[in-house]
């Protein structure tokens, strides 16, 4: 079965990435069938050393209950132009381009246990067909070459090696563990990634457009300081590879902001009595904030934990607790809990070109897709489509359309927005981590009824300044 996540959570799907891919033993195993929702429609989740929690029904993420007058709607040549370009022809309208063809190669990682995102590659080429019918990138029809990695240096390198054989203009990561980085370079391949996984990307040569754990832990720790005015948190996690590896981003981005911390560690599974205790150890120092790195049946238990013992103390987790598997089965249980990654899904002009082209790949109707419960596969479109929109302001300006060039407006350019949330896209901003491009991220708090929402002034928080 797949499992999807919900598109705001997209952004933050590296939270726990680097954990599962550094120990993939721990995806199989991880979540309780008493509290796991068997009738998830599941995909392996990369943003966690566990298996994610999602399905298909209705997103976590609720859109507001009244909705616009169609007069207020937004126009095509608003919300629906190629962003970094204001007024750019609407993608809807565009023709089909017609200048020379893009070859563009894109390294994902499938088949693997606990590491196979085949709809990686699914939307990607869904949203590559998209634009061959509307555009492409700055007017060139774009084809896709695909090599699949496994999960080992190995294959990882024979990926690079192949791509770097049949003469592509770019290289793509999808999930990639171990990207050849020296082999891209010395073909002179210019690679942009979806996000970084382990530790050594940050510093590669390479762009991803979204973050990783330190910069999703370094938001954590701004809004823990400056929003909920922390001195004291408690963590409670698992204790294994990947959640340990959450932990020390976590820990060393609090250090930063100077906030007291302790860990209370449980296991991968606990029962009910024991994630009462690990919530009851964390609010026996009284913090005044609880950040939770469970994950799945870890998400149920501790929530259901918290509000068993009336505990009061807000808790912040990652997205994956924001799913609606999760939240149909504690309801109002979650009051108090906010989630790093998740904002208010609306209806945009977007959202409806999302559903066109992912449609074809997802084998329903557009309007089956539910743009808030997309897979890590979202992270594809929404790096194909942000690469066509700079390539189509790069024609608008008078630039020449190539890997390179495209590399390199990606690289230098202020200002740029990620489609299709408009997320300011930085790279270099922070010189420790010169490849990341996104270093903002928003928080949601779960509201009574089912609703989960975007937190007033934390739209977009930055994690600058906490980067370990």
């Amino acid at each position: 079965m797949r499992r999807r996540r919900p598109l705001g959570a997209l952004l933050v799907a590296s939270a726990l990435v680097a954990a599962a891919c550094s120990s993939g033993s721990d995806s199989s195993d991880s979540s309780s069938p008493a509290t796991e929702p068997a009738e998830a429609d599941a995909e392996p989740a990369a943003s966690q050393p566990a298996e994610g929690a999602g399905d298909d029904s209705e997103p976590a993420v609720t859109e507001p209950a009244d909705t616009e007058p169609a007069e207020e709607e937004p126009t095509d040549t608003d919300a629906s132009s190629a962003g970094s370009s204001e007024g750019y022809t609407p993608w809807p309208e565009l023709s089909p381009p017609t200048g020379e063809t893009l070859t563009v190669a894109l390294v994902n990682t499938e088949g693997t246990p606990g590491l196979d995102f085949p709809d990686v590659r699914e939307n990607v080429g869904a949203t590559i067909d998209y634009l061959n019918e509307h555009g492409g990138v700055g007017d060139r029809p774009v084809e896709l070459v695909n090599c699949t990695a496994k999960g080992s240096p190995e294959t990882s390198q024979a990926c690079a090696q192949e791509v770097a054989g049949k003469n592509v203009d770019l290289v793509l990561l999808g999930l990639d563990l171990f990207p050849d980085y020296a082999t891209y370079t010395a073909a002179g391949l210019p690679v942009i990634g979806m996000l970084p996984i382990l530790p050594a990307d940050y510093t590669a040569n390479a762009l991803f457009l979204t973050g990783g754990n330190a910069t999703t832990m370094g938001a954590v720790a701004a809004a823990a300081k400056e929003h909920y005015g922390a001195e004291t948190i408690a963590i409670v996690s698992a204790d294994n590879q990947g959640a340990n590896a959450s932990e020390a981003s976590l820990t060393a981005s609090l250090d930063l902001a100077g906030i007291a911390h302790s860990t209370i560690k449980g296991g991968d599974n606990e029962t009910d009595a024991g994630y009462q205790g690990l919530m009851r150890q964390a609010a026996d120092g009284d913090p005044d904030l609880i950040v939770s790195l469970y994950a799945d049946a870890g998400c149920v238990g501790t929530i259901r934990g918290r509000a068993s013992l009336s505990i009061e103390i807000p808790v912040v987790a990652t997205s994956i607790c924001a799913d609606q598997a999760v939240i149909d089965i504690v309801g109002d249980d979650a009051l108090g809990w906010s989630f790093v990654g998740i904002q208010t899904n609306e209806d945009t002009p977007e959202k409806l070109m999302l559903q066109e082209m992912l449609s074809p790949a997802l084998g329903v109707s557009p309007e089956e897709v539910d743009p808030a419960a997309l897979g890590l596969g979202g992270l594809g479109a929404v790096m194909m489509m942000s690469l066509a929109e700079y390539g189509g302001a790069m024609v608008e300006a008078g630039t020449e359309v190539t890997g390179s060039s495209l590399y390199e407006y990606l690289a230098v350019t202020p200002e740029l927005t990620r489609w299709p949330d408009g997320s300011l896209v930085e790279c270099g901003l922070a010189t420790d981590y010169p490849s990341i491009c996104a270093y903002t991220f928003p928080f949601a708090e779960y509201q009574e009824g089912g609703g989960v929402l975007t937190v007033p002034g934390l739209e977009a928080v930055s994690s600058i300044d906490y980067l370990p």
